[in-house]
């Protein structure tokens, strides 16, 4: 809708009221809220409420009936003219056991009773349905399965009825996500198939017990899980989904994954599910296309149900039917295995026809013309809404590049509903700066403007790089930093100067990154110490190597190499963020910036962050101007030999400000400067 087709009004929504820009655009919001509400009666009507809307996973897939003592198996596919049950239990036989199909709702029905024994479910029993469409037949993957396995040696995925000894006990009644984060998540990324250090697929119970005591030593409150949801390739990241509702089998069983949370939850660490409802693996065999023949059901039929950069399917979301299987895979996580939130994937390619592809994001005309998917956004808003009815501590992050105003804003203020968006720009800088620029060349305006840039009232998740910079074809900022002498210099008694920038510079990246880049942080697993090497999963080109897809911690715990001491340095810094509550205090105030020495300097949570990207020159007394008068510790420094540095600063001594006190003259620190430094102080 272009801007000179509304008609403009005075403002009624939080959003607008406090951006003027936005004002012509509240029709369009308003039109959003309105477009729930009615969306919300329906199934209020129909349902009962959201909650119960999003309950189909439990009617749908498979389930034992206790009163009828048997199994049920129920499918959605209203265009298949015939659907039968196969598996081991009754030898694939693909016409022993038909469903029958009610034709008011599409749904498929079978009720297998336990007193057959000659074809009786049991445990472990591998299975699949036989849908036939327009004469051909075709063994599917239930869309609700619970658990996927692979067969070795065919590499076939069958659904798997898992029936565990006992229910899980859960001990983690007395946790709450309010108290682990302090307002202010600090989220480690991980992915627990290629964290341990060992060439192989790591396990749901050695992330808990082996990673998850380093998590919490290094001081982050949050766990970000990577490719949980059943994905055919391993290789995809996770991003690839199959099998919503299934955990990936190659990690161990569910009630593994129920205790790597229930272990987090035991340190305090709050877990978020890395979510895919962006699109979906196009595999016929392992997933959802052309389910029941007609070219779509939870797909858009045609060209429109293709993504055209990632190879994979896009979600219909104005169906009902699928909706109602997007919201109830939410249930499903955060009640069956007690996740904490999710971190919602490539919700830009969801906001909008063209999926960002190619798209320059100059004008709110993109956000609010007739490029904005509204059924994507309807479904958005029901998401969120149904998050916050089921666990209202959740977190809920949102991964988008346009920059949409209001997507991490509630409801009722005109916004979608979300409480974090990731700051893409800041790794994006990151790496371009260190891909094009020399360090006398690095421009601290555009710094601070990448830093700070972003929507007031909308909280950002800061980052200098993420599974997405450590991803093959692409460089860590460890890996150009340090480029070669990653593998020969990392000795901490070598003097190789090429190592001395990059540990510097590694630390200052990091923490002016946390310190004015948003409201809470992430960090890929080992990046944090620096991993000297990216992440290549098994696959084709590399002969099916788990090298590259596993994690050298033996790197970050010997005291002899460098990796110990970024570790060091990003324990303290985590630390000093907790201890102050850095980024519930905010946003930074600039304080000083000088192009030409590089040294930026700004004000957060009453500390004084002070950063020299100088290349050579340190400075003697160095005048920075400083909030209030009076005495001054640092409380931080970079240049600590334990972090790496040459311990040029002496941390006992007192800065007494200049100027202030009733003078005209501001108050100021000199300060001893050496180059690349940075130094944090806070008054007494």
């Amino acid at each position: 809708m272009a801007p000179d087709t509304l008609t403009p009004t005075a403002p009624t929504l939080a959003l607008t009221k406090e951006d003027g820009w936005l004002q012509p655009y509240e029709p369009v919001l308003l039109a959003r809220q309105q477009r729930l509400a009615d969306r919300l009666a329906v199934i209020t009507k129909e349902y009962g409420s959201l909650g119960k809307f999003a309950t189909a996973h439990q009617r749908l897939g498979l389930h034992y009936d206790a009163k009828r003592r048997g199994y049920v198996v129920r499918e959605w596919a209203p265009g298949a003219e015939r659907v039968s049950l196969v598996g081991d239990f009754n030898f694939w036989n693909r016409e022993a056991d038909p469903l029958t199909k009610n034709e008011a709702t599409g749904v498929w029905e079978l009720f297998l009773p336990d007193a057959d024994g000659t074809r009786r479910l049991a445990p472990n029993s591998r299975y699949k349905l036989h849908v036939v469409a327009h004469g051909q037949g075709k063994d599917r993957l239930p869309a609700y399965l619970r658990r996927a396995v692979q067969d070795p040696h065919t590499n076939d995925f069958a659904a798997q009825l898992w029936v565990p000894e006992a229910p899980f006990t859960w001990t983690d009644q007395t946790f709450r996500v309010a108290n682990a984060t302090k307002g202010q998540p600090l989220i480690y990324e991980a992915h627990v198939g290629m964290a341990q250090e060992e060439g192989r697929v790591g396990t749901y119970r050695e992330f808990a017990d082996l990673i998850l005591p380093r998590i919490q030593a290094e001081g982050y409150n949050a766990v970000q899980l990577m490719a949980v949801l059943e994905h055919p390739y391993y290789g995809s990241f996770g991003y690839h989904v199959a099998n919503f509702f299934a955990p990936s089998s190659r990690f161990g069983t569910p009630e593994d994954l129920k205790y790597l949370v229930n272990e987090a939850h035991r340190r305090g660490l709050v877990v978020l599910l890395d979510l895919v409802h962006s699109h979906a693996v196009k595999n016929e065999a392992e997933g959802l296309a052309d389910f029941d023949g007609s070219g779509n059901l939870y797909f858009h039929k045609g060209e429109r149900g293709n993504h055209p950069g990632w190879d994979s399917k896009l979600f219909d979301y104005g169906r009902p039917e699928v909706q109602q299987f997007l919201l109830s895979n939410l249930r499903y996580w955060l009640e069956e295995f007690h996740f904490d939130g999710f971190r919602f994937d490539g919700i830009t390619s969801m906001l909008y026809h063209h999926h960002g592809e190619g798209h320059a994001f100059g004008g709110y005309e993109d956000y609010f013309g007739p490029a904005a998917d509204d059924d994507a956004i309807l479904y958005l808003m029901l998401a969120s809404t149904l998050v916050r009815e089921l666990k209202k501590s959740a977190l809920l992050v949102a991964e988008d590049m346009s920059g949409l105003p209001g997507l991490c804003r509630p409801i009722a203020d005109g916004g979608v509903g979300f409480d974090y968006r990731l700051g893409m720009g800041l790794p994006d800088f990151w790496i371009k700066t260190l891909k094009h620029q020399r360090d006398e060349n690095w421009d601290l305006g555009e710094l601070w403007h990448q830093l700070t840039n972003r929507r007031a009232g909308e909280k950002t998740v800061a980052y200098a790089e993420s599974h997405d910079q450590a991803l093959v074809g692409d460089k860590t900022i460890a890996h150009w930093l340090y480029d070669a002498a990653i593998y020969t210099h990392m000795g901490v008694l070598d003097g190789d100067m090429q190592a001395a920038r990059a540990t510097a510079l590694h630390k200052l990246i990091r923490l002016v990154t946390i310190a004015a880049g948003g409201e809470a942080y992430l960090a890929f697993i080992g990046n944090e110490f620096g991993h000297p090497e990216w992440v290549d999963f098994p696959r084709e080109g590399n002969d099916w190597s788990y090298h590259f897809a596993r994690r050298q911690w033996s790197l970050a715990d010997n005291p002899d190499l460098r990796y110990s001491q970024l570790l060091a340095f990003d324990k303290a810094m985590l630390a000093l963020a907790r201890e102050r509550q850095l980024l519930v205090k905010g946003p930074a105030q600039l304080l000083n910036i000088d192009y030409g020495n590089k040294v930026l300097a700004f004000a957060r949570a009453g500390l004084v962050f002070v950063f020299s990207f100088n290349v050579s020159e340190s400075f003697a007394d160095y005048g920075i101007p400083v909030p209030a008068a009076g005495r001054y510790r640092l409380v931080l420094q970079s240049d600590r030999s334990e972090f790496g540095g040459f311990n040029r600063l002496d941390e006992s001594v007192v800065y007494d400000t200049l100027g202030g006190g009733g003078t005209a003259e501001a108050p100021r620190l000199n300060l001893y400067l050496p180059n690349r430094v940075v130094l944090v102080l806070a008054r007494q």
